[in-house]
């Protein structure tokens, strides 16, 4: 069963899967080359460690039709150990990034996208539209007006054509077209060629010539741990992207298996370290790529272009390229999610609006994650913070029915509702419509129960479910409930 699940993932969608790699293996190399010159290191290291993520993530990965390549965001994290220690300290980095990787897949942390919500990532997809979007337009920078017809008309045969047929990409189409007539009228505009020094050299097997002690250690774990963090997080978004386009459900744990053996191979090969990159995804799903075959197809046609069409490639235009991305950015954007915003909860689009606001200020995936996630914890414990509290006196008993979830957040708004002062000389707590979820709720009832009796009152706890009860046992030796 499993074998026939695997051959299925491989050749149920032959014919899309091999034209849909071909459009995306041309998506990742401007992309790859661009973010390698930011982080001052050479372009060939970036396409090497794309064709070994891209290759090697179609047998091992999770996620079917995820591209992964050397991304940007991975990038910019590396820009300072480059700077300071060289390529051989970053190669070395990578391959610590991908045992970290491997380890968190073991341990499941794919299971965690779970707890991302959904305004999250609708700011994630909308701040990488944008950067998609934004980071195309430095290429028009110097450019006439050739490079503007050149990338209206690409973008014009993307739209149009299919119309026509859909039997081929079109965005495959765009690029043939595009570079054909840039190469047939000499069209004066920036090519592949033109970014950096992109030889015809398979990747060699090369140790990092670092020093195997505890310094080198020190210098690059606290690289490793923010490349492996990084990383997982754009893929394991990307990969819900992906499920949603496809209408299929990939494993996350063994896609950050995956990705971490493959940054393994890829440090140990003279490449830097790579994650799914979500633009290069989406082209290659809209361009009608579903399976593993897709992967492999992007990654082999990359080398194949790098090693036996080079003076080919390095003669396409950025103009083919340019229009491929900001139709991806188009299509990435969630347009939706502009109208919903001022109909959803103020502080989910409080949480929208800011995660994309920090990512494309920052240029940064982490920072506005992280930046999302805590500010919806924070919201979320606000909301669940408020309890109510109803009371009523009956010949000198007074009983307080609690409603709500008491934790670390709640236990002070509990406190202030009590009256320990009164003159009845009976309380009774009815928790029978709460809970108690941590230590902060067992010892503030704790504390409840201390005061009362401190004030004279005899006091009865009623009303708590097995958890709760469980708990304060557990950190009290009674149980206080009847």
């Amino acid at each position: 069963m499993q074998v026939k699940q695997e051959l299925n993932q491989w050749f149920s969608n032959a014919k899309g899967d091999v034209l849909a790699g071909l459009v995306s293996s041309f998506a990742v190399i401007p992309e790859v080359v661009g973010f390698c010159i930011v982080a001052g290191i050479s372009p060939m290291m970036g396409l090497y460690a794309s064709f070994w993520l891209t290759v090697l993530m179609a047998f091992i990965g999770g996620r079917p039709a995820m591209i992964s390549a050397a991304a940007g965001s991975m990038a910019l994290v590396i820009v300072s150990l480059v700077r300071d220690y060289g390529p051989e300290y970053l190669m070395a980095a990578t391959i610590l990034t991908g045992i970290l990787m491997f380890l968190l897949g073991v341990f499941k942390v794919g299971n965690l996208i779970k707890l991302i919500p959904n305004s999250v990532q609708i700011g994630f997809v909308d701040a990488l539209a944008i950067l998609i979007f934004t980071s195309q337009l430095g290429n028009f920078a110097g450019e006439g007006w050739q490079m503007y017809a050149l990338v209206a008309l690409g973008i014009a045969i993307i739209y149009l054509f299919p119309h026509l047929t859909r039997a081929i990409p079109s965005t495959l189409v765009a690029v043939v077209v595009v570079t054909a007539i840039a190469i047939a009228f000499q069209v004066p505009v920036r090519t592949i060629g033109d970014m950096g020094n992109i030889t015809a050299a398979l990747p060699p097997f090369h140790i990092p010539a670092v020093p195997f002690n505890l310094e080198t250690l020190q210098i690059i774990l606290p690289y490793s741990i923010s490349l492996a963090l990084v990383g997982l997080v754009e893929t394991l978004l990307t990969s819900k992207v992906i499920d949603e386009m496809t209408d299929t459900e990939g494993d996350r744990n063994r896609e950050c298996r995956g990705l971490g053996i493959a940054n393994m191979v890829s440090g140990f090969f003279s490449g830097t370290c790579g994650c799914a990159m979500i633009g290069q995804a989406i082209v290659n799903v809209n361009s009608g790529g579903r399976g593993r075959l897709s992967n492999f197809v992007s990654g082999a046609f990359l080398m194949v272009l790098i090693f036996i069409l080079n003076d080919l490639m390095v003669q396409i235009p950025l103009a083919a390229l340019v229009a491929v991305m900001i139709t991806v950015s188009i299509s990435t954007f969630d347009w939706d999610s502009l109208r919903r915003l001022t109909r959803m909860p103020r502080t989910d689009a409080l949480v929208i609006v800011l995660v994309v606001a920090i990512v494309v200020a920052t240029n940064n995936l982490a920072y506005g994650v992280v930046v999302g996630l805590v500010l919806t914890a924070i919201f979320f414990a606000m909301q669940m913070s408020k309890i109510k509290v109803n009371s009523h006196e009956e010949n000198g008993t007074v009983t307080y029915q609690i409603y709500g979830q008491i934790f670390f957040a709640s236990t002070e708004s509990l406190m202030n509702a009590l009256n320990f002062h009164d003159n009845a000389h009976t309380v009774i707590l009815d928790f029978s419509q709460a809970h108690l979820w941590d230590e902060s709720a067992a010892t503030s009832l704790n504390k409840i129960v201390k005061k009362l009796e401190a004030n004279q009152k005899q006091v009865t706890v009623y009303g708590l479910d097995e958890k709760s009860n469980a708990l304060m046992t557990t950190l009290y030796g009674t149980i206080v409930s009847p």
